[in-house]
């Protein structure tokens, strides 16, 4: 029997599980009526997408049996439903169950896929030129080439921009299946008219999956159509699509033919780069200065200093920041082939320029690059021009900004040696103990935390552990429960008998504190077990739990 079930608000139940006993009902009722299907349906886009999703996994597990009775049966009432959702619902499911039936339903499922590629509704043929590579991919190639080319010509051609521009997308699942001499007659017109097409979202597409369309259509129809059609991408008026065309330059330059690489870059794609350099549009600019650097390794040494080293140096130079900051990320692949001395006059003032500009997330950006840049150019080069300016950023005004600087030196210090440490930078970190500003005294301490495993027991034994000790005593309560917190983070670093004589005397001091937070660092570092510094609770509550504890 059924259960009973009342109305929502009911005396004896709970609003809530309302729903559940209606599911519990409707699925004991005889009259069956899959809930897939239903929400399958509705006209939430998310619902549908979970609901075709659940539908592909349930597939898998049906018999080919199964599949015919249940399954292929469910999927035609999608497709002949009255209402659009159902049907761009059963474009996502042909491609599940056709491998697994028999050839009869297979030529019903081609035909239902065929009728909604022409259907009235955009957002139907929409779904299915989504979905056409992957049909095509479970197709026979007698017919992809009868039926799914056909389809694929019309989606390219159609009315609606926002189906052609998925059609672009299906090229390249149809050029992979198709044999090289059909390429030139069967998918080459329709990308051809794709790449020209008079809406710039279809040519954006078309830019942003030339990679996979070149190694799609092979290095002889790349040669000759390809390379003028990205030429043309390099150069559209719309800027847009120039910044997804110069973001493949490098991947279409590495995919060209080796016999004659360098010639078709030389000849073709270099003199578009060059004004791509100079583009009124900084997000063209920005695309291209990460990837420009890759084309020192493909065009070698002589070409990158004759031709490419002039761009980068313009880059370098260039009014937008991130402009300046992809070059500078990548600076790595120039230092294989010519070596970074070669850019080091201009990179300098181009640093300098991001690491004193007014948004801090490009200074954030530059001090990621420093330890990098520190390896390529070398210690001495370093210490001339880059030093001062890595001590600059311990005192910035962003928090964000002194802790990234931070952590820089000890990355610094892993790359240069405890030696340079001693020498270079831990003086200029200990003199910033005696700062009027407590935020930049703060700074000290949490250099010297980064820095006491990287520079060893005895740097930090003799040079900064005598600093740290003597700003317990500071006057800001902050600093001396970072004092607290520097003693137990450098504690491992520090022999038995150090912490015993000079440490715990310090923390015995700082835990009886008139600020409650002090004292409860304090106990925290010589006891170890109360809370490990690194939750992240208010001093308020740990305090309050360090009362509860004691």
């Amino acid at each position: 029997p059924c259960c009973a079930i009342g109305p929502p608000g009911g005396a004896d139940g709970d609003d809530s599980l309302y729903p559940i006993a209606v599911l519990i009902d409707e699925l004991r009722n005889e009259d069956v009526q899959p809930p897939l299907e239903s929400l399958a349906t509705v006209e939430e886009t998310v619902v549908r997408d979970k609901a075709v999703e659940s539908l592909r996994k349930i597939s898998q597990e049906h018999s080919p049996v199964d599949l015919e009775v249940h399954f292929e049966p469910l999927v035609k009432r999608l497709a002949s439903g009255d209402w659009f959702t159902s049907r761009t619902s059963a474009c996502g499911l042909f491609s599940v169950c056709y491998p697994r039936v028999s050839s009869t339903v297979k030529a019903e499922i081609r035909q239902h896929f065929r009728t909604l590629c022409s259907d009235d509704t955009p957002m139907v043929r929409r779904a299915a030129a989504s979905k056409l590579g992957e049909f095509a991919k479970v197709l026979e190639l007698d017919y992809v080439k009868s039926d799914i080319i056909s389809l694929f010509t019309a989606l390219a051609s159609d009315e609606q921009d926002s189906v052609r521009l998925l059609a672009v997308e299906a090229c390249v699942s149809i050029a992979t299946l198709l044999p090289q001499e059909d390429l030139e007659t069967l998918v080459m017109p329709t990308l051809r008219q794709a790449a020209e097409d008079k809406s710039w979202r279809v040519r954006y597409m078309v830019a942003d999956k030339f990679s996979e369309l070149q190694k799609a259509v092979g290095p002889e129809i790349t040669k000759n159509d390809l390379v003028p059609a990205f030429q043309n991408l390099l150069k559209d008026c719309e800027a847009e699509v120039r910044a997804a065309a110069a973001n493949k330059v490098k991947e279409f330059c590495e995919n060209l033919p080796e016999d004659n690489r360098e010639q078709i870059i030389m000849t073709h794609i270099l003199p578009c780069v060059k004004e791509l350099v100079s583009d009124t549009n900084q997000h063209v600019k920005s695309a291209l200065a990460s990837v420009i650097m890759g084309l020192s390794t493909i065009l070698g040494k002589d070409n990158t200093i004759e031709h490419l080293l002039p761009l980068f140096l313009a880059q370098l130079k260039d009014e937008c920041p991130e402009v300046r900051l992809n070059i500078i990320s990548n600076l790595d692949c120039v230092n294989e082939v010519i070596g970074i001395r070669q850019l080091s006059q201009s990179l300098l003032p181009a640093i300098v320029e991001l690491a004193e500009d007014a948004k801090w997330r490009v200074r954030l950006a530059i001090i990621e690059y420093m330890p990098l840049l520190a390896g390529q150019l070398g210690v001495e080069f370093f210490d001339e021009k880059l030093n001062t300016l890595c001590m600059a950023w311990l005192i910035d005004h962003v928090y964000a900004i002194r802790e990234a600087a931070t952590c820089n030196l000890m990355k610094l210090v892993e790359k240069f040696g405890a030696d340079w440490a001693q020498n270079t930078i831990v003086p200029k970190v200990l003199g910033m103990a005696n700062d009027p500003n407590y935020l930049h005294r703060m700074t000290t301490l949490f250099c010297i935390n980064a820095l006491s495993d990287v520079c060893g027991r005895d740097i930090t034994t003799k040079q900064m552990l005598p600093v740290v000790l003597k700003m317990s005593e500071d006057q800001v309560a902050n600093v001396r429960f970072n004092v607290a917190k520097s003693l137990q983070k450098i504690g491992p670093v520090l022999e038995k008998i150090t912490l015993q004589n000079q440490v715990k005397p310090v923390l015995d001091k700082l835990a009886t504190d008139k600020d409650m937070d002090v004292k409860y660092f304090a106990h925290e570092a010589l006891s170890g077990e109360c809370l490990p510094v690194s939750v992240n609770l208010p001093c308020c509550c740990k305090w309050a739990l360090f009362q509860t504890a004691n």
